[in-house]
């Protein structure tokens, strides 16, 4: 006897047949071809071409083809469909030209030494076979680093007392944290220079890293409140059901449960804080050398390193500019890739533990 299961019905959005796809294809390729010959024959510029002609052939042709296939309400969902489309194609266009740009001016000047030495004895017009923006590297990570060692116990904090307490002080807290986190980056910067004197502070490291730690702050309290937040409620119930307190509950059931999106928070922290500039500019000093100690004289950064030599009128300045950032962005991407892997691994190990576990009952 057959024991054959069903096939599935097959979702309203599959049922498709050929001369619809036919259509779909037309209403997809003419309004390219038609922007492409109107763009060449009357030499207009690519943008008028690309909003003025192609977006409204292109939205009139999906109405119609809606229009016929599913109806008045296929009209809207076409708009909605080519408008999402072709926001989401800008964005990516927009992406792929600054990440080719940055590659391709900031690759030339890439070499061993770039990576490894620092800036002295090197000028504005100095060639490229000398210096480097080592001391910059160093310099970023040290602020980096202590800029997450004050902001991600704190930021983890806040998101704990948001979600498990049930203190009145939640909601002032809260509109606090989200205050700060409109703050531009200049005024954090100009807030910390001012009260340096009263810190007998001078323009360090450590100075630098207090002027990131408003912005990356609310960034991490916002996120890991959202991850808390998102953990079933059951899980906690079920523990304390078990007899197990309140504290214990949340370190060996909800936090881990949360990891990923603590994981989350930590890196959207880092990606607001590692690129800024306006901060570090005013707190931080600047240091052609390589200084490793964040209390005593100033020290290199990448984005001051991009600022100092991008306004200059000089061909290999702004070659150097352009290769720190391109290894500003190698930078970042090894810091993710770093965070993703490690987080990664700790998650297979813990199903294997849980596998194990199972095969053994």
């Amino acid at each position: 006897m057959s024991t054959q299961q069903p096939r599935p019905a097959k979702q309203p959005w599959s049922r498709s047949n050929a001369a619809q796809r036919r259509e779909i294809i037309a209403a997809s390729v003419l309004p390219l071809i038609v922007t492409a010959a109107i763009y060449w024959i009357l030499k207009i510029d690519y943008t008028v071409a690309l909003i003025g002609v192609f977006l409204p052939l292109q939205v009139l042709s999906a109405a119609a083809v809606g229009l016929r296939a599913f109806g008045r309400r296929g009209i809207w969902d076409a708009l909605l469909l080519v408008l999402t489309i072709f926001l989401s194609a800008n964005v990516l266009v927009l992406l792929a030209s600054v990440l080719a740009s940055v590659i391709g001016k900031g690759f030339g000047a890439l070499s061993s030494q770039f990576f490894l030495q620092n800036n002295i004895y090197v000028s504005t017009t100095t060639s490229l076979e000398y210096g480097g923006v080592g001391h910059a590297i160093l310099g970023s990570l040290i602020v980096v680093a202590i800029t997450t060692l004050l902001a991600v116990p704190l930021g983890i904090s806040i998101a704990v007392f948001l979600t498990q307490s049930q203190s009145r002080l939640r909601g002032p807290v809260r509109t606090f944290t989200q205050a700060i986190s409109g703050l531009p980056s200049v005024v954090s910067g100009l807030f910390i220079l001012s009260i340096m004197p009263y810190l007998h502070l001078q323009h360090v490291g450590f100075a630098g890293a207090l002027a990131l730690f408003p912005l990356m702050l609310p960034t991490i309290a916002r996120v890991a409140e959202e991850a808390l937040r998102l953990v079933p409620a059951d899980l906690r119930m079920a523990a304390l059901a078990l007899g197990a307190p309140n504290y214990r509950a949340f370190f060996k059931v909800i936090l881990p449960a949360a990891k990923t999106g603590i994981m989350t928070a930590l890196l959207l922290g880092l990606a607001r804080v590692v690129g800024e500039t306006a901060p570090l500019v005013l707190t931080l000093g600047s240091n052609n050398s390589t200084n490793l100690n964040p209390f005593d004289g100033g020290m290199a950064s990448l984005p001051r390193y991009i600022y100092s030599f991008v306004n200059t009128k000089y061909q290999t300045s702004q070659e150097r500019a352009w290769g720190a950032a391109l290894v500003l962005l190698m930078v970042v991407g090894l810091l993710f890739g770093a965070a993703r892997v490690l987080g990664r691994k700790k998650s297979l190990k813990t199903k294997a533990s849980k596998a194990t576990k199972k095969g053994n009952r």
